[in-house]
């Protein structure tokens, strides 16, 4: 179950990085690697499809992984999107407990201005 779970976390980290860096990839490369990737074709499917060998298939996936790896460790941006999405969610928090609760609305209105200058710090 923990390898299952693992494997998803990384299923889930391998998108956003291709979300984010995909169109850097050349064509050959993007398609070969959604089709792994986001249509869950097996490495020999793909290689009987493109008339390449299986191997040549799980290199090119390998190479793929390592360049989005590469562009996320330059440029970070999948790391600020789940910042980003984190404070958002604390915001959210903030103004759930204020409509649920009646928090003070001086409180709620700094702890909203305190996220959103950590927001501004990390971009």
């Amino acid at each position: 179950m923990i390898a299952e779970v693992i494997n998803v976390n990384e299923i889930l980290e391998q998108a956003l990085l291709y979300d984010f860096y995909g169109e850097l990839l050349t064509d050959h490369q993007k398609e070969i690697y959604e089709q792994f990737m986001l249509e869950d074709f097996s490495l020999s499917e793909i290689a009987q499809g493109e008339g390449i060998s299986r191997q040549g298939v799980h290199d090119l996936v390998r190479r793929c992984q390592k360049i989005l790896e590469g562009y996320e460790a330059k440029l970070h941006l999948v790391e600020k999107f789940l910042s980003v999405k984190e404070k958002v969610r604390e915001i959210n928090e903030a103004l759930d407990a204020y409509e649920k609760e009646g928090t003070d609305i001086n409180t709620m209105v700094g702890e909203i201005r305190q996220i959103s200058h950590t927001i501004i710090e990390e971009l």
